[in-house]
């Protein structure tokens, strides 16, 4: 980056210690203050008069070093004045610091840091319309709606450098900003007057290199006003991502579904009563074609108050090889003072994979508790009938349920993030959720 021309310095002795005081803003600088002596100084008086004296407990050491020059979108500008300023929240004060940059054909420019947030403000030569949002106090500049964020009495409390106003250590004034982030208005009236400027939120790094600093600037702490959310601008992206995705997986389950052959391959109906003596027997053998695929076994009971347990093998008749497994069936239902319940059902479903074709049967032995058990009725001892059914390809689409939940879960995290982010941001604002009322004074 090329720097710009060294623009023409002034010099004056100052009048308490006398030092030599640099003015580089032309005719336009109203108030010098002298670094060694820190008198604030009347620049516009031929005798120099000393406005302000004031005593600083700590000196503040400016991150851009007055008379450090550097390029604002496109333009040269110099760094002529440093200013530190205040707000006091619940007696805690929150410090933050304002650099006066200068170019002669530009006019003024200002740099704003907090916690290693930065601001590129401009003063405003027109005021922006009241308006609202979301019911809440806003104004509309240049078609942009603006949100009410805090509103604080700022005090200065250090100056270093000149200035184009009539600065002094102690002045107050009543500020409010208005964010749209990464821009944000402020106004500031003193006495009647108001000033309004807009600031347009910068990172560390680009304040280092447009003033091509050597040494690294503080990284950011927390959120600031402005800062924009690096979530937001993914969050859309995210969902339209998911929801291709999740359209796709939908066609493909659809196709799935249709290649399947659904075959039902055996509907038996049985019954059976508790303490009857044996119940295991064999259903008739079927046949399972085609290539190795699922196995669907559905059991339809009527069971009413009660509970039943039916073993299962799947055994291969050319083979002999078994697949042994149990399903529990139960059904509860009553009334009490919480009103009308159910407990469980009485049909199940299970899915056995990979099964190869061939000829098979199923052994099946049911059992049943021999007492009434929870039952009010005497039918709970009556015959349990029952229905297998085996259903060969069917289709199976928890596979596919889990993709759109995968799916799901980026759009989902960035949201959330988003969120956080902006909940973040208005916990520094007069709307602080912790707030009893959410006026305006209540939180800063």
């Amino acid at each position: 980056m090329g720097a710009p021309a060294k623009p023409a310095v002034k010099t004056l002795d100052c009048p308490s210690c006398g030092g030599v005081i640099e003015l580089r803003g032309l005719g336009q600088t109203l108030r010098a203050v002298c670094v060694n002596c820190l008198s604030i100084i009347d620049t516009t008086s031929p005798e120099l008069r000393i406005i302000q004296k004031f005593e600083a407990k700590q000196r503040i050491i400016p991150l851009i070093p007055l008379g450090t020059r550097g390029k604002l979108d496109g333009d040269p500008f110099e760094a002529i004045g440093f200013q530190a300023r205040q707000i006091l929240v619940d007696g805690t004060a929150y410090q933050w610091r304002e650099y006066v940059l200068f170019n002669p054909f530009k006019g003024f420019r200002y740099l704003s840091e907090y916690d290693g947030h930065w601001n590129n403000i401009q003063t405003l030569q027109a005021i922006p319309a009241d308006a609202s949002f979301g019911g809440k106090r806003a104004v509309k500049y240049e078609n942009e709606t603006y949100r009410h964020f805090q509103s604080a009495n700022a005090s200065t409390v250090y100056v270093m450098g000149e200035f184009p106003w009539m600065v002094m250590v102690g002045e107050e004034v009543f500020a409010e900003d208005f964010i749209a982030p990464p821009r944000m208005l402020s106004s500031e009236k003193s006495f009647g007057e108001i000033t309004w400027s807009r600031g347009e939120y910068m990172t560390p790094e680009q304040v280092r290199e447009a003033f091509a600093l050597k040494q690294a600037l503080p990284s950011p702490r927390g959120v600031f006003a402005n800062q924009p959310s690096p979530h937001k601008a993914l969050v859309g992206s995210s969902w339209i991502t998911a929801v291709v995705l999740m359209a796709l997986l939908a066609a493909l389950m659809t196709l799935c579904s249709l290649a399947m052959g659904q075959r039902q391959v055996l509907k038996e109906h049985y019954s059976f009563t508790p303490g009857s003596g044996e119940a295991s027997f064999v259903t008739p053998v079927f046949a399972l074609d085609g290539r190795t695929s699922n196995l669907e076994l559905s059991t339809y009971t009527n069971l009413d108050n009660n509970w039943a347990y039916l073993s299962f093998a799947l055994i291969n008749e050319q083979t002999g090889q078994a697949l042994d497994f149990g399903r529990e069936l139960s059904y509860y239902h009553g009334r009490d003072s919480d009103g009308s319940w159910t407990e469980g059902s009485n049909s199940d479903s299970v899915l056995i994979p990979s099964v190869p074709p061939g000829r098979y049967y199923l052994r099946v032995e049911p059992e049943m508790q021999t007492a009434p058990g929870f039952s009010q009725r005497p039918t709970a001892m009556a015959a349990m009938r029952y229905e297998i059914t085996l259903r060969r390809d069917v289709p199976w689409n928890l596979p596919f349920v889990l993709g759109f939940v995968v799916l799901l879960i980026p759009p989902l995290l960035r949201t959330f993030r988003a969120w956080s982010f902006e909940s973040t941001r208005w916990k520094e604002s007069d709307y602080a959720p912790s707030s009893s009322d959410g006026d305006d004074d209540d939180d800063d």
